[in-house]
């Protein structure tokens, strides 16, 4: 196994869970407003749109999906008056941050090893270096 490409896997996680963690305090912070789920929502089109990518589009749908259901919660359409305790959110946050992740990751792990792979050539390991 190439090592730089380890090394490469290894910053490509890193850079998602990162960018999944600042989602989540952009999901808590929803609560409140709930129009700041449409942040998180606008980026995963726009990822998306650029690569075309399945699992981003699930993610983008996800976030579009949280957005009016917390509309609703903050509105007291969707529960009966008491809207304190949120057991929903167990649920509903680890999973939306388990598709954001997945969707940064896939999206960083296709556009930085390509790009290290368009830059070096194709890597075989069986075929001797010169």
């Amino acid at each position: 196994m190439n090592m730089p490409r380890v090394g490469l896997q290894v910053l490509i996680f890193a850079g998602s869970l990162a960018s999944a963690m600042a989602l989540g305090i952009l999901a808590v912070l929803s609560i409140a407003q709930p129009m700041l789920a449409s942040i998180p929502a606008g980026f995963m089109t726009a990822l998306y749109w650029i690569s075309r990518r399945r699992v981003i589009l699930v993610a983008a749908g996800s976030w579009l999906c949280y957005l009016p259901y917390e509309w609703g919660m903050k509105l007291r359409i969707l529960c009966s008056g008491e809207c304190n305790i949120r057991v929903d959110l167990l649920i509903i946050y680890p999973a939306l941050l388990l598709v954001s992740l997945a969707a940064i990751f896939t999206f960083l792990r296709e556009r930085l090893i390509t790009k290290c792979s368009s830059r070096q050539g194709p890597m075989n390991p069986l075929t001797p270096t010169r």
